[in-house]
């Protein structure tokens, strides 16, 4: 099949070079999806360690500030002297890491015990979030403040952590509060790996930013409670999704949990140029490669196909010359053989009649003696031109039979056109006017005979010729040069089984 369509080979290329381009591409797909799962992992995982470690240091602030309360709470804690007292209070919040001062206020918000001082700094936190939210709520629980910026900038930037105290009658009796440092959350951040435009950031459940890696100063104690990424997040509480953050406009995988028990939101985003960096650069080899076995396949392909068509056109060309007669370059008696078996076999199958015209060079053996061979072979080249030239239709065949004898094979063609077409070809090699001086016509001329199926019924085609052969002998004792057609006569002379109606 490839060598009777070379063209299909490169089809087959194409098809798999497509196929190969299409498994690279899946495999890129996938590639790229198991960046985007481990970058989401990562995340998900760094975010779960740091509400983890932040809930565990808030469950010991908490302890720490419910144990103040507890020994306020005891009526034998006035009579100890200022020392013990001091120590009482606020020995188990020594162990709270990175826990400031702890400040007990009264119902004004006058400070009346303070961890970093004895006596107490003279404050009133009476204005505070802290303060007001204690007070306004009596079943508040522990309460995170907004951060505050002290006067010497926001690299001390803290948070307050308050607990409500009550009078016996449930009645407003002050606060426990205690300060907290957000450099606590600048080094929890510090030793994660986010990549290279990464973010870590940690906001208070309303969406005011606390702490966030990079470190911009500018941004602590401020609300992005009004981007689409915290809208977002609030609206669908989703697991992850990718979005534009609201600093820097960068487009990252954002993992967004809550603190259980406290109102902090941690949010680990890992950017997509540092998620897909290392798939691109595999894509990229990987793309090329395919590319480059592509081009391969498709050149091996084009190469394999160029080849088929010279060996096609050689294989055209060697069956052309084996059934071609090298000196006239008419078809030699194989090929007319073949020919002649098929159309015997269409004649038979569609009723048409087929004719045969046998040419014999008269006294061509006299021609050869006089003149030489080379002319001899020159001259049956003429002879073999002008029978082809006649020869115009596809279905006709004009060979050389043997020797001096040509044959010209009409299929579909009654006898008159034939005996027609047959005298025009006489006449065609007369007017060639090749001097042949034992000739008595002083010219080389042939003899021709003539059958057809329409004069009889021939048992296959070798039949047909020998009636042709019959008719050629009747036109050469005729005085040759001349046509003449076979007819049936009843005979038993192998070259006179007929007789013939001549010109010339």
């Amino acid at each position: 099949m490839m060598t009777r369509r070379p063209n299909v080979v490169i089809a087959i290329g194409i098809a798999l070079a497509a196929a190969l381009t299409l498994i690279a591409a899946w495999v890129m797909a996938q590639m790229r999806d198991d960046a985007l799962a481990n970058a989401r992992a990562s995340a998900f995982n760094i975010a779960l360690l740091f509400e983890r470690d932040t809930a565990r240091n808030f469950d010991v602030y908490a302890l720490s500030l419910q144990a103040v309360i507890d020994a306020i709470d005891d009526p034998r804690l006035a009579a100890l002297p200022a020392d013990i007292r001091q120590s009482v209070l606020f020995d188990r919040s020594a162990t709270a890491k990175n826990l400031g001062a702890i400040f007990v206020t009264n119902a004004a918000g006058d400070v009346i015990y303070d961890s970093g001082a004895m006596p107490p700094r003279k404050l009133n936190v009476a204005g505070r979030d802290y303060f007001t939210a204690q007070r306004d709520s009596p079943h508040l629980g522990l309460y995170l403040s907004r951060p505050f910026i002290p006067r010497d900038g926001p690299a001390n930037a803290t948070i307050g952590l308050s607990r409500r105290l009550s009078n016996p009658d449930g009645s407003f009796a002050g606060v426990v509060v205690g300060t907290m440092r957000l450099d606590y959350f600048r080094q929890l951040f510090s030793d994660v790996d986010i990549g290279t435009n990464g973010t870590v950031a940690v906001l208070l459940a309303d969406g005011t930013l606390l702490m966030r890696r990079p470190y911009v100063p500018a941004m602590i104690g401020h609300s992005v409670a009004e981007s689409t990424l915290f809208q977002r997040f609030e609206r669908t509480q989703p697991s992850g999704f990718f979005s534009v953050g609201p600093v820097d406009d960068v487009r990252r995988w954002f993992a967004l949990r809550r603190v259980d028990g406290y109102p902090l939101v941690f949010g680990v985003a890992i950017a997509a140029e540092d998620i897909y960096r290392e798939w691109r650069v595999r894509a990229w080899i990987i793309g090329t490669l395919t590319a480059l076995l592509d081009a391969s396949l498709i050149a091996l392909a084009v190469m394999f196909t160029l080849q088929l068509q010279r060996r096609v056109a050689l294989e055209a060309e060697l069956r052309e010359q084996a059934g071609t007669d090298a000196l006239t370059s008419l078809a030699n008696r194989r090929s007319f053989e073949t020919r002649a078996d098929h159309e015997w076999a269409r004649t038979r199958r569609s009723g048409m009649p087929l004719s045969l015209a046998l040419f014999d060079v008269d006294r061509f053996k006299l021609y050869n003696d006089r003149y030489g061979h080379l002319a001899g072979d020159d001259a049956l080249a003429a002879v073999a031109h002008a029978l082809g030239a006649h020869a115009r239709r596809a279905a006709d065949c004009a060979a050389r039979y043997g020797g001096e004898e040509f044959v010209l094979l009409l299929p579909e063609t009654g006898e008159a056109q034939a005996l027609a077409l047959a005298e025009k070809v006489r006449a065609a090699i007369e007017a060639l006017a090749l001097p042949h001086a034992e000739s008595p016509n002083g010219v080389l001329t042939v003899s021709v005979g003539v059958a057809c199926t329409t004069q009889s019924v021939f048992a296959d085609w070798r039949a047909l010729t020998d009636a042709a052969d019959a008719a050629l002998y009747t036109a050469k004792r005729a005085g040759r040069n001349r046509v003449a057609a076979w007819l049936p006569a009843a005979t038993t002379d192998s070259r006179d089984t007929g007789i013939a109606r001549g010109s010339g």
